[in-house]
């Protein structure tokens, strides 16, 4: 069989960051970032959705075994981003605004190269019960 099949991976985070653009005067930052712009940060409870979509292996009939998507996601990213300050804790968001895209964005290029090639990958990223983000498009 080469039909493809999707795998899905749900795990949750807790993590403060604050929204702010050094380019930006006070007043722009409170505009553009409101609350999110908080000078002493502010926590979410976030929602991360792993997909993976391949062909089943022939002898276990998994696409990749969900214990092991489990392990890598807990090991290189939950380690790194549950309750942490993400703007202070989190070596990417020292010159990157933690913005629900770039968290989705950067949690892809750490999960990349640890999953095989051949099957696609798709973070979905819940920062609230309403907003979610999915990286690639």
């Amino acid at each position: 069989m080469n039909e493809k099949v999707a795998v899905y991976r749900k795990e949750h985070f807790n993590a403060a960051h604050r929204l702010h653009n050094d380019a930006f005067d006070e007043a722009t930052n409170q505009k553009v970032f409101g609350k999110c712009n908080n000078p002493n940060y502010h926590g979410h409870n976030y929602e991360l959705i792993v997909k993976v979509t391949g062909v089943p292996d022939a002898q276990t009939g998994f696409v990749i075994d969900l214990k092991e998507l489990s392990d890598i996601i807990r090991e290189n990213v939950l380690a790194r981003f549950d309750h942490k300050n993400l703007n202070l804790d989190v070596e990417e968001f020292k010159s990157l605004n933690p913005t629900a895209e770039n968290i989705a964005i950067i949690i892809y290029k750490i999960l990349r190269p640890l999953i095989n090639s051949e099957f696609d990958l798709r973070v979905r990223l819940y920062e609230t019960e309403r907003n979610f983000v999915e990286y690639p498009a």
